[in-house]
């Protein structure tokens, strides 16, 4: 028994005209609003407010940075600005405990991390990212 395997998923169907839903919204919103200002506002300052909403609706709907939507650069700008950040290039003093291997061994260096989180897994978590980025581990280590 033979089953239809649909092709061209990606492509968004076409419902208004030229324009998918999407773009139709983003049109008629911006279109939408440039008529409110027009109603409730003289002409010269309806022009002037009305000319950026115009334009912001037309981006969303039809500009592509990076062959991607113009409104998934707006959720990365709004999502940066507003969320928590955790600044770590601050130069902060370090604490080094040198230790003695085995016979032969070479000196282990354990590297003190001060307290970045709430959470005692994150932070294990990131002192283990450090150390293994200080001492990376080689095949010549693994066979002796």
């Amino acid at each position: 028994m033979r089953f239809q395997v649909p092709q061209f998923i990606e492509v968004e169907d076409k419902i208004f005209g030229p324009l998918t839903f999407k773009q139709f919204i983003y049109v008629g919103g911006g279109v939408a609003v440039a008529v409110v200002l027009f109603l409730i506002l003289p002409k010269f300052i309806a022009i002037l407010l009305a000319l950026p909403a115009i334009l912001f609706g037309a981006a969303l709907a039809f500009y592509k940075v990076n062959d991607k939507p113009f409104i998934n650069m707006v959720e990365a700008f709004l999502k940066f600005h507003t969320t928590n950040k955790l600044y770590i290039w601050k130069k902060e003093e370090k604490t080094v405990i040198r230790t003695r291997g085995e016979e032969g061994d070479a000196d282990i260096e354990q590297v003190y991390v001060p307290k970045l989180s709430d959470s005692k897994l994150k932070d294990l978590t990131w002192q283990l990212d450090l150390q293994s980025n200080q001492n990376p581990v080689t095949k010549d280590k693994i066979s002796e």
